[in-house]
């Protein structure tokens, strides 16, 4: 009967961890499959770190049972166990043997440190160096290329296995830009500058996240960055930096009409508008609207029509009354913004 109670009470333990396998979301949000030099040092450190802490448990409950076996009292037995006022041998070794486990955890700790912080370019690179400047506003980022003269919302370029550096600041509130998949996270704070690097071991799309509780869409800005082999990523700096190129298409043209009479004020495209809101030169190339809405025209609509009701406490105005006419131009307009096609 009572091994049957103390099966019943770990029952709802064992269905929560079923539960929380579900947990995992989506498989590049994790920094438990590391892609570069920063997150594979987080991923051994944790694993270090796990291993001593497994092997104490271990040892601690081995010890634990031999001695509650051994030395239970048996019934009748009344006699007073001798009584131990001290051990030196025993308190110096349960002193020393923390300190070499702590050693053993630090000496990783404190060399990794160091590797994070140091922002100097790569000196095989040199000049070549990439460094974007990267803002944090409610709740969307801006990625400016200043020595390549443009700027990019919401997704962020990089060549792979090159050290890229990153200067991060905050327009509002604090944020934090994060990465899993790449290495851990730092915060952006208005009137700080902070700097942080990271590096891609292999091509592909990795998400970010804003890892700061930042207003009610906290959840929802999300970022991607998308790393390239240095030609493709060299091309893809051409297209950001060329001219956008005018719409061939009438409805596209019309769209564009529109979009200089309603939009140009918060958004940028090519060197003409403003950069209040997210830089649209590359729209066209993008997967989501709104950093987390899969581009669409149905969703792409619904953002223009009524921002708040996708994304709380966001700054866009919002177009209810908008013809359909008009929103079908916008529309084509904004898919005519391809950098491919620059």
């Amino acid at each position: 009967m009572k091994l049957w109670k103390t099966a019943w009470r770990f029952l709802p333990l064992s269905l929560l961890v079923f539960v929380l396998t579900g947990c995992l979301g989506e498989t590049n949000l994790t920094a438990l499959d590391p892609k570069g030099p920063q997150s594979q040092w987080l991923f051994d450190n944790m694993l270090l770190s796990l291993y001593i802490m497994a092997l104490v448990t271990i040892v601690v409950f081995a010890i634990f049972f031999i001695i509650l076996a051994k030395y239970r009292r048996a019934p009748g037995d009344d006699e007073i166990p001798k009584q131990v006022h001290g051990n030196t041998a025993l308190e110096i070794t349960w002193t020393v043997i923390p300190i070499i486990l702590l050693t053993i955890l630090a000496v990783p700790t404190i060399t990794g440190q160091f590797m994070l912080a140091d922002v100097e370019p790569d000196p095989e690179i040199g000049e070549d160096t990439v460094y974007i400047k990267v803002t944090g506003h409610q709740f969307w980022w801006q990625f400016d290329y200043e020595d390549e003269g443009f700027t990019a919302g919401q997704e962020v370029y990089i060549p792979v296995g090159e050290k890229v550096i990153f200067e991060l600041h905050a327009q509002d509130v604090l944020h934090s830009f994060w990465v899993p998949a790449l290495g851990g996270k730092l915060d952006t704070v208005p009137g700080i500058t902070n700097h942080m690097w990271l590096e891609a071991d292999e091509p592909g799309v990795y998400k970010g996240k804003c890892a700061e509780l930042c207003g009610p869409s906290h959840a929802l800005m999300d970022f991607k960055l998308i790393a390239l082999e240095r030609d493709e990523y060299d091309a893809w700096v051409e297209g950001m930096q060329a001219e956008v190129q005018e719409p061939t298409e009438a409805l596209a043209q019309q769209g564009r009409d529109v979009f200089e009479a309603s939009c140009i004020g918060c958004h940028a495209v090519g060197g003409m508008g403003s950069a209040t809101g997210p830089a649209l030169s590359d729209f066209a190339n993008r997967e989501v609207v709104a950093g987390y809405l899969e581009n669409n025209d149905e969703n792409l609509e619904a953002w223009i029509r009524d921002p708040e009701s996708l994304k709380q406490g966001n700054n866009m105005p919002a177009f209810p009354d908008m013809s359909d006419e008009d929103m079908e131009a916008l529309i084509a307009y904004l898919r005519s913004l391809d950098v491919q096609n620059n």
